[in-house]
């Protein structure tokens, strides 16, 4: 059994929460004084487990980016009881073979949910469709289905994937990216790409395939979800279809909820992600987007890359950032400490919603007794500095290292298991304390 003490709920209420055989059993006031018995929760949040749709985790095919084991560990350090893995693997995960090996991978590791996300496309070449079907009867059940990394340009393919899982309540999680308005693009399309003379990637590109997919999703009245969007004129796209009910979800990630184009002047491949950063235009309207619910979302879209991948010249570099463990605080940073949103707001994007559109029964719950306890701590008053050499990754690549940023969490529970105690992990495996 786990004790819980004088731990402050989303909504502002102290309690006294106890776990027993992986679900809430009880939850009691408390009048923030109690005796601690257990877990000390005095001045801190407690909240479901956060819960992320975009997770690279390299394996198989990349381990020296990433395995499985290791993202796990990255994923509960930022406070992740659930994650979603990624079809850009190699072998790709395209078949009922490929996605039931992460699946079985993540039981193993055992220290938060792993939900394999099955490719749109055989190899992720977009031109014909993947095993869409015998991945959503595997053992996986896999019902979010992306070529992420790549764009599903065909609007043909796009149409045939998005009836076909209708079948299985599934969903089509798309990179928008026109392919041949971003050929050998760089970063954003603009003053900076044309000051410094790199290959600009226009905002038009992620718009058109945006816009064209809302109207292919109203067409066969399926379900579309947007990944990583990053523009103004996206925001109101999803707006749009919002307002006419179209079955329309999106994410945006924590780094294009804070950083710009200006970082890459001076050329650093630490700011090379894809889509590309945009401007702060875009950035406050992505925020704005977020409060209001337009974005629905939070998710990482988590790239780990090896030393020799991001270590590099500019255009030799691999595109992409680390986000797990760093995702919770740049949230608080950028729409809570701003009075955007809320902490219930937070949960909401976080935690609640993203297990809603994937159908993650356990995760994502609110906090009753009965439900899963799947649950985090964290201390809002606290900060810490971002120290690449000191995540749980395998790789290095974040964009915040030496950034000093708030919120600290301390401890997670996973499926009534204390994974994480004071800011440690309690799981003892070879490969997560390498």
């Amino acid at each position: 059994m786990i004790k819980l003490s004088n731990a402050k709920l989303v909504d502002g209420s102290l309690v006294n929460v106890e776990i027993d055989q992986g679900v809430i059993k009880s939850i009691v006031k408390s009048s923030g004084k109690d005796k601690v018995e257990g877990i000390d929760g005095s001045g801190k949040i407690l909240m479901p487990g956060l819960v992320d749709l975009h997770t690279h985790l390299r394996e198989p095919g990349r381990e020296d980016s990433e395995t499985v084991l290791t993202g796990s560990q990255s994923a509960v350090n930022g406070g992740y009881t659930a994650i979603s893995a990624m079809a850009n693997t190699n072998p790709v995960a395209d078949t009922a073979g490929v996605v039931e090996q992460i699946f079985r991978l993540g039981k193993s590791a055992g220290i938060c949910d792993v939900y394999p996300i099955g490719a749109v496309t055989k190899g992720l070449n977009g031109d014909q469709l993947a095993e869409i079907g015998a991945m959503a009867e595997s053992i996986a059940r896999v019902r979010i289905f992306s070529d992420d990394g790549n764009c599903v340009a065909d609007p043909l393919i796009m149409r045939r994937a998005l009836e076909y899982v209708k079948t299985y309540d599934g969903i089509i999680a798309q990179h928008a990216q026109e392919p041949k308005l971003t050929i050998n693009a760089q970063m954003n399309e603009g003053i900076v790409s044309a000051r410094i003379g790199l290959k600009g990637w226009p905002a038009v590109a992620e718009e058109a395939i945006i816009a064209r997919d809302i109207l292919l999703t109203d067409h066969v009245q399926s379900r579309l979800h947007i990944c990583h969007v990053t523009t103004a004129g996206g925001v109101e796209l999803i707006r749009w279809a919002k307002q006419r009910g179209i079955a329309v979800t999106a994410e945006v990630t924590p780094h294009h909820l804070l950083l710009t184009d200006d970082l890459v002047e001076n050329y650093d491949p630490i700011y090379k992600v894809n889509p590309p950063l945009r401007t702060e235009r875009d950035v406050m309207a992505l925020r704005q987007g977020l409060a209001e619910g337009v974005i629905d979302i939070v998710a990482t879209d988590h790239a780990p890359h090896s030393a020799e991948l991001k270590d590099c010249e500019w255009q030799s570099a691999a595109f992409g950032m680390l986000g797990l463990e760093s995702a919770l605080s740049v949230v608080i940073k950028t729409m809570v400490e701003t009075k955007l949103m809320t902490w219930e707001d937070l949960s909401a994007r976080m935690s609640i919603r993203p297990a809603q559109i994937a159908g993650y029964e356990n995760q994502g719950r609110q906090i009753i007794e009965g439900a899963p306890a799947n649950l985090i701590l964290v201390d809002p008053n606290a900060s810490w500095t971002v120290n690449r050499d000191n995540l749980k990754s395998k790789s290095r690549n974040t964009p915040f290292h030496q950034m000093q940023l708030p919120g600290v969490i301390s401890d997670v529970i996973y499926s009534g298991n204390l994974v994480m105690k004071s800011g440690k992990l309690t799981v003892v495996n070879a490969e997560l304390n390498d």
